[in-house]
């Protein structure tokens, strides 16, 4: 999804606009996380990018998107562009943190 939404429609209400483009965006995302992972993959990444414009767009978590969303809204801006790319990925396991392990044996004690 690579898209530009404005925030401003005549006849339409700011607050529930704003609320329908963070609908449509999460739609997108449920929509691709439902689709079969190729294999050797175990879950979708998304790639992610929010500005002003497509030019000025910068990298954030997906999580952020909202957030970003809300902010321009306060600031009374007029539009804003969101590319959210998925991607099949292979989580990794974590490595195991042995300083945890002396923490728990220190709480027998």
């Amino acid at each position: 999804m690579k898209k530009t939404f404005k925030l401003h429609v005549e006849g339409k209400n700011s607050d529930r606009l704003l609320d329908a483009i963070k609908h449509e965006v999460r739609k997108y995302v449920k929509r691709e996380k439902r689709k079969t992972l190729p294999q050797g993959a175990n879950y979708w990444a998304f790639d992610c990018k929010f500005g002003v414009t497509a030019e000025t767009a910068e990298t954030l978590h997906l999580g952020e998107i909202t957030k970003q969303m809300d902010a321009i809204s306060k600031s009374g801006g007029d539009s804003f562009y969101v590319e959210v790319l998925a991607r099949a990925a292979v989580r990794t396991p974590r490595e195991r943190d042995d300083s945890i392990d002396d923490y728990d044996e220190d709480l027998d004690d």
